[in-house]
């Protein structure tokens, strides 16, 4: 279990390591905000689709082939990102990323819950997500730490780093036993896998928490970046990937926090932190406080861990163990079609209002999520306690 925990943290920090270099690239290459964004999102545009598709495919395929497969596919983007010389480049990197990334993290669930005993899955569901946050954490920081005190070949040494993790993440896949898989059915439908009994609270407790966390945090990914270095007015090319990795730590280690342990309470204090998390970004655009940033940023981390692990725990304990990987990749589906339209919707909202009012309107979409899923938790706190009684 422990080596795929390290595979899952390796993948985990190449699927965000560009984050902390899209002001280098955008200085470079005299890239747009807009083409910067879309250099973001062109990852989950690819990365969705694919998803979905090897979550129905996966286990007629074989779960460890596409786990290879998709670290491969990781190295080659890695390396079109040593030796890219134009913005196409960057591009193509970016969707082999997203191919890579979207193969691996719905099969990787399912891979290491079929080597999980039944009596240690809770563990393993909740473990699992705490290691891809603070993947996602991880790959800004260090990609950052080298661009800031390294200074060597910035648009190639951070790579270098991240190939040999890869690597690493490669090597111990190869020590892992391979499954012995049942024969599936080849015409396996692509569906989101739902069941019907769990559909609506599936929609409105856990899918929309999962996109607006993530929808949030492509924000920060995304925008972050340029927001220290022309809202907050730093230089230093750490600072954003500190702050990316102080969200996702934060969300991480919250989780382990053992004040308020039932999940539905849980999910609702964490989705209203999460919707204040932002606010106070934009506060401190406006004032130009680089603490005001620091809380902010403390604050959406907090919720966002609570409100991530709320609704991964509904993900796999309300479906029946033979739907729960289905179930499970369904999430993911969710959480990563966040990362889509609104790191666009910055892009363009930038091309007529400054970064800041651009924030405004996306949190305004998002605090109305957060009081949808406040009214609907009403509902589903009468239907979980039914299941859990």
């Amino acid at each position: 279990m422990k080596r795929m925990f390290w595979i899952i943290l390796m993948m985990s920090c190449g699927a965000t390591y560009i984050s902390s270099l899209f002001p280098i690239y955008g200085s470079h290459y005299q890239m747009s905000s807009l083409e910067i964004t879309m250099l973001f999102a062109v990852y989950a545009v690819i990365l969705v689709p694919t998803l979905l598709i090897v979550g129905a495919k996966g286990s007629t395929w074989g779960l460890k082939k596409i786990l290879r497969i998709s670290i491969w596919l990781s190295i080659a983007s890695t390396l079109l990102f040593i030796g890219s010389q134009n913005v196409w480049m960057l591009f193509a990197a970016r969707i082999l990323e997203g191919i890579a990334y979207g193969a691996f993290t719905g099969t990787a669930t399912t891979f290491l819950l079929s080597q999980t005993s039944r009596q240690h899955l809770s563990t393993a569901i909740k473990l699992s997500g705490v290691f891809v946050n603070v993947g996602f954490g991880m790959g800004p920081a260090i990609s950052g730490l080298v661009l800031q005190y390294v200074q060597v070949q910035p648009l190639r040494m951070p790579f270098w780093l991240l190939l040999a993790m890869l690597l690493s993440s490669l090597v111990l896949l190869e020590m892992l036993p391979s499954l012995k898989e049942e024969p599936k059915p080849l015409n396996t439908k692509i569906s989101l896998g739902i069941p019907e009994n769990i559909r609506t609270h599936f929609i409105s407790f856990i899918g929309l928490p999962a996109f607006t966390f993530f929808m949030l945090g492509g924000i920060v990914f995304s925008v972050i970046p340029s927001y220290v270095k022309n809202v907050i007015h730093s230089s230093n090319l750490s600072l954003a990937g500190v702050l990316v990795f102080i969200l996702l730590g934060v969300a991480a280690l919250i989780q382990f926090f053992p004040w308020v342990q039932n999940p539905v309470k849980r999910m609702r204090i964490g989705i209203v932190l999460l919707a204040i998390g932002p606010w106070i970004i934009v506060f401190s655009g406006q004032t130009g406080d680089l603490w005001m940033l620091w809380i902010g940023m403390l604050i959406q981390g907090v919720g966002a861990g609570w409100s991530f692990q709320a609704a991964l725990r509904f993900a796999g304990q309300l479906p029946k163990p033979e739907e729960r990987p289905r179930v499970i990749s369904a999430f993911y589906l969710c959480a990563y079609s966040g990362f889509i339209i609104p790191p666009i919707g910055v892009g363009i909202l930038t091309s007529f209002f400054s970064l800041n009012h651009s924030l405004i309107v996306l949190n305004t979409f998002a605090a109305l999520i957060v009081i949808y899923v406040l009214i609907y938790s009403i509902k589903f706190n009468q239907y979980y306690s039914k299941v859990t009684s």
